[in-house]
């Protein structure tokens, strides 16, 4: 299993051995250590739990649970066989080649509390005929004999800050030294959040 978690810095393009421009994003991916692994027998399911990045201070209790490996600004938990690694180990960007077809978890931008035309495509009503004010406006939400909104309805609320997956997405270019991921097309999130790939 390979896996690493990654920064992503902005989106960028390469050329390749056609001269056909390759849309990418490039990811500051690693390195990371092993902080934790999860075993059947212990914690009920496998699972590896992986620390990246750096910051300043952390709590007594994180610090106890982590004892000599670091601090990290991020922690996060892979699901999957753990028997080829240990505690302390490290992984680089480097499991990776071109070519390899990954898996991609991260978090869309946040768009704050949004109305029914941008967060569900709502067409509005007619700008025409004695319209005012109501241009935008959700319009009647259906019947009312059960007295209360039916779960699941379009209405305006929070939009965006969600968790996507995206399956079987290429990697087109690895490059060590500097530990950059270049991911083929666009990837959820903002500049400098975080992303979870999986091989």
């Amino acid at each position: 299993m390979k896996f690493i978690l990654a920064k992503k810095l902005k989106m960028s393009q390469v050329f390749d051995s056609e001269e056909k421009v390759i849309p990418v994003t490039i990811l500051e991916a690693g390195p990371v250590k092993i902080t934790q692994i999860k075993t059947e027998d212990k914690d009920g399911y496998e699972a590896i739990q992986i620390g990246y990045g750096h910051k300043r201070n952390q709590t007594k209790a994180l610090s106890g649970h982590l004892k000599d490996l670091g601090k990290f600004s991020w922690l996060a938990e892979i699901r999957g066989k753990v028997s080829d690694y240990k505690i302390g180990d490290e992984v680089k960007v480097d499991i990776f080649k071109e070519g390899d077809k990954v898996i991609i978890i991260g978090k869309s931008k946040g768009k704050g509390f949004q109305g029914v035309v941008k967060r569900h495509g709502f067409r509005g009503s007619p700008a025409s005929h004695g319209t005012k004010d109501r241009l935008r406006a959700p319009g009647s939400i259906g019947a009312t004999g059960l007295h209360r909104v039916v779960k699941g309805k379009k209405m305006a609320g929070r939009m965006g800050n969600d968790q996507l997956t995206l399956k079987k997405i290429e990697v087109i270019k690895v490059d060590p030294e500097k530990g950059l991921l270049y991911l083929k097309g666009a990837i959820p999130g903002r500049r400098g959040s975080l992303i979870k790939v999986i091989g």
